[in-house]
């Protein structure tokens, strides 16, 4: 099978991460982090939390036009896999050796199509939010009719939820590989260089 440890060929330093999705990568995790607090913690009057919102949609449509037109480890295309590759990933995921994948591996995709996807998610509710306190009104509120805009931060507040679930999975996975497969996820996406078996 292709993408078995034993079969696969000699892990080599290469460079992996372009410099463009590795600042994505961090600015968004700050951002995100700075607003989750600033939504749990924060001051009444959310203005800083829709600036930072902005901030974070303008990272996610970098990262979707990235996904189709960036180098080949940030496309789409190169780390999306079908049932068939996440099973066969599974399978030595749990062995005590680096998987050495090139990019994102199987799961990995999973998981980055899932926070994209929570992060518009909460963006969008963000928008059309009206919490009736006459303060924080995302701008299209107005657009969507009273009924949806009044429901919209309680969607948004689950929203939150679901994107603190997908960070701590995010870190302990990063911890899981660092400790238990021996494999740094970290410092690759500060350098851009990676470990990689061919396969």
């Amino acid at each position: 099978m292709r993408n078995e440890p034993g079969r696969a060929s000699q892990p080599e330093r290469v460079r992996i991460w372009d410099p463009l999705l590795r600042g994505f990568h961090w600015l968004l995790a700050g951002l995100v982090v700075a607003n989750w607090l600033l939504g749990k913690f924060g001051p009444n009057d959310m203005s800083l939390h829709f600036v930072l919102g902005y901030a974070i949609l303008a990272l996610l449509v970098f990262r979707v036009i990235w996904g189709f037109i960036g180098p080949e480890p940030a496309r789409f295309s190169s780390f999306i896999r079908g049932p068939g590759a996440i099973r066969d990933y599974l399978r030595h995921m749990f062995s005590r050796q680096p998987s050495n994948w090139p990019g994102h591996n199987p799961l990995g995709a999973l998981a980055v199509i899932a926070m994209l996807l929570a992060l518009f998610w909460q963006v969008g509710t963000g928008l059309i939010s009206d919490p009736e306190d006459f303060i924080n009104v995302g701008p299209l509120a107005g657009a969507v009719g009273s009924d949806i805009a009044t429901k919209a931060p309680g969607w948004h507040e689950a929203g939150s939820n679901v994107i603190l679930l997908l960070v701590l999975l995010h870190i302990g996975v990063i911890l899981f590989y660092r400790i238990w497969k021996n494999e740094d996820l970290i410092r690759p996406m500060l350098n851009g260089w990676k470990w990689v078996r061919r396969r």
